[in-house]
Order: C-alpha cells, then sequence, then structure tokens
C-alpha cells in the first residue's frame, strides 16, 4: 500500500524541518510510546518533520520517539521483496506477524539511533500492521523482505526496543562502540 505517490505531488516531508535524531541510551527509546488521541494539525505537521527528518539522515523507517516525541507513530519510505516502494506514515500501529513457527530472513539491519553500523538481524519474512493514516482513516500495511524488517524494527521503536537490544550482549556492545554510544 502506498499512502503517497512521490511522483505526482508533494513529497512527503516537503513541509517539513528535519529534526536531530536521539541516540541509544537516551530514555525515549527505552519505553513505549503513548498512543495518539487526537488526528489534527499537529499530528500532520509531526508526520512531515519526521518524513523530512528521515529523507536527511537517509533512512528508510523513522518512529516519532527516535526524534524525542513520546506519540506511536512511524513513517517509512522502502521496498518490499519485489521491488515495490511503499511510502507511509502509520499512527498507533499494531504489528502482526505470522503464527510460529515463523520462516525469519537473515539481513543486515542497522538504525539512526545507533549511526553508522549494521549486522546481520533475523527477522520474520513477512509482518504487516494495522493502525490509522494521519487523517484517522484505518490502513493496513502488508510486507515482504525490506518492508517486513522495517514494519518490525519501527514497531519495535514504538514499544521501546531498539534493535541492538534484541542480539546478543557481545554484539550489542561491539556495535555501540562502532557508533560512538558506548
Amino acid at each position: 500500500m502506498t499512502a503517497s505517490d512521490p511522483t505526482t505531488g508533494p513529497n512527503p516531508g516537503d513541509t517539513g524541518t528535519p529534526r536531530p535524531i536521539v541516540h541509544y541510551g537516551d530514555p525515549v527509546l527505552h519505553r513505549a510510546c503513548r498512543p495518539v488521541e487526537a488526528f489534527d494539525d499537529a499530528l500532520a505537521s509531526l508526520v512531515e518533520d519526521m518524513f523530512a527528518s528521515m529523507y536527511a539522515a537517509n533512512g528508510v523507517g523513522l518512529a516519532a520517539n527516535q526524534i524525542g516525541v513520546d506519540a506511536r507513530v512511524f513513517v517509512l519510505d522502502c521496498e518490499d521483496a519485489d521491488g515495490e516502494r511503499t511510502v507511509a506514515a502509520v499512527v498507533n500501529p499494531v504489528l502482526i506477524l505470522p503464527p510460529p513457527p515463523r520462516d525469519l530472513m537473515l539481513g543486515d539491519e542497522g538504525c539512526l539511533s545507533v549511526p553508522g553500523p549494521f549486522t546481520d538481524t533475523p527477522r520474520s519474512s513477512t509482518a504487516a500492521v494495522e493502525g490509522f493514516d494521519p487523517a484517522g482513516r484505518p490502513l493496513r500495511i502488508d510486507g515482504t523482505g525490506t518492508l517486513a524488517r522495517c514494519l518490525q524494527h519501527e514497531s519495535d521503536h514504538l514499544d521501546g526496543t531498539v534493535y541492538v537490544d534484541r542480539l546478543p550482549a557481545k554484539t550489542r556492545k561491539r556495535l555501540l562502540a562502532e557508533a560512538g554510544l558506548r
């Protein structure tokens, strides 16, 4: 599902202002975010700033807490396993994974909040989210490949989990040191 087509009009983030990315260790990244209750101009402005921040940092996804905002919102711009691009903002997402046993994919994963290093991280090869667009309309995004990884990664952020938290302690410490965060 493509929430907007950046080739036929204003691009997401064009009216936004890039904000600084919060790094691993900041408390806002390590607690669950509050649900969004108002679908208003402030939310629309936040989403624009999130897209602008993500694009300025060359990311494919960004959760609100990564710019210091305690709200269950993420944005993404990435492709699925077939190369189909999805550009979307998801408010109050609920992650849906297939029942175990899941088909896992191992692939490079990185994070704007842990700048620099990437490492192989196992994720479900398929995932979906259900939530709302910034106008409050229900939406569902089904993903494979990088899109599935992104849906899981950004949903984790909103639950207070950074991808390195899913890794063995030694690997996590190495990646945080490479990022200059330990």
